[in-house]
């Protein structure tokens, strides 16, 4: 009887992580897929008659820190913690404002390149991560490292610089709108990368909870965004285009709410199932978001692009299989900086 009720329990838990791991997947590949169409869609697609595009990046970061700085609060009231900041203001403010520079250059870089191809290049984030790492946190890397680094980058060359000949830029034509998606890209897994590793040197820095990093970088975000919008005389041209165009304020205020909720699920997967699980659903979900945008925007790839693609998703998956499950009770701080630069939304 002993030996049948201990059976019996270790089936329930088996059901219970099984189950528990069919959630974490289908929210993070739910929440993160429809946030990838949803971008390519709002910067790219035409709305209405007069087949009008919207033009304004950084309204869209405006509205995205909107909802998660109050996701973060009400997460922080809930769980009756300090609002109080922990480190001063302006860290905050630096973290904030190379997040902004990070976002833009996404949505931005989706009118000139492809989502496919813009996808592909963020895989190639790990340089600007080792490079800032190297400088900031006096970090080393292994030789493992940088060969899977250079896989990458080789892999994300050969899909930017052969692309189908059919695909191209709704705004631009030509070479010129490659070298200007290619530089805004670039800017982007530079900021990310400074992003990621000053976040990293806060939390060692200050005992700092996730949540409070979140909102008081996201209000920052809030209130340079709006500045940004007003300055640039943005913000009532965003205004009366959503207004004009109801799809497209649905568009936004589902981009923000998929963006918002995705952070659960990113932190449920971590917390339960550990970062090396997290990195291979992320690898899978950027291969699942880049099939699915080639069929729902026709977006034809070249061969060279499917053996780039090859090489990418091989390098990282190889780097997946490879990696160590982490020693309890403390992880590296390679995974500990992945994990936490996963919370704030890009």
């Amino acid at each position: 009887m002993a030996g049948e009720a201990a059976q019996e329990y270790v089936d329930q838990e088996r059901r219970s992580k099984l189950w528990r791991g069919v959630f974490a997947v289908s929210g993070i590949m739910t929440t993160l897929v429809i946030y990838g169409v949803l971008q390519e869609k709002i910067m790219r697609v035409p709305y209405g008659i007069e087949k009008e595009y919207f033009k304004y990046s950084l309204f869209l970061v405006f509205c995205n820190r909107i909802m998660t700085s109050t996701v973060s609060a009400v997460f922080l009231l809930a769980s009756k913690k300090a609002l109080d900041p922990v480190a001063p203001i302006y860290k905050y403010g630096l973290v904030s404002v190379s997040n902004i520079l990070t976002t833009t250059c996404q949505y931005e870089a989706l009118k000139y390149v492809s989502f496919p191809v813009q996808t592909l290049a963020k895989c190639a984030k790990m340089i600007p991560v080792m490079i800032w790492g190297s400088v900031i946190m006096q970090k080393r890397y292994k030789g493992q490292d940088y060969l899977i680094a250079f896989l990458v980058t080789l892999g994300c060359s050969i899909f930017i610089l052969y692309p189908a000949g059919s695909d191209i830029s709704p705004y631009t034509r030509g070479r010129e709108n490659t070298i200007w998606g290619i530089s805004l890209m670039v800017g982007y897994l530079g900021f990310d990368g400074f992003t990621s590793t000053f976040q990293d040197k806060l939390f060692k820095g200050y005992d700092m909870e996730i949540h409070n990093q979140i909102f008081y970088t996201t209000v920052c975000s809030c209130i340079l965004s709006f500045t940004g919008l007003v300055l640039q005389g943005h913000l009532l041209r965003a205004i009366d285009f959503v207004y004009r165009h109801h799809d497209c304020f649905f568009d936004i205020m589902l981009l923000s709410t998929v963006a918002s909720v995705s952070q659960f699920f990113i932190s449920y997967t971590i917390r339960t199932f550990g970062a090396l699980t997290f990195a291979t659903i992320m690898t899978t979900r950027q291969l699942v978001s880049i099939l699915l945008s080639c069929v729902w925007f026709v977006h034809p790839l070249s061969w060279e692009q499917w053996i780039g693609a090859v090489i990418v998703f091989g390098a990282l998956y190889t780097k997946s299989f490879l990696k160590k499950p982490p020693q309890k009770p403390a992880a590296s701080d390679s995974e500990q900086s992945q994990d936490r630069a996963t919370r704030l939304p890009r």
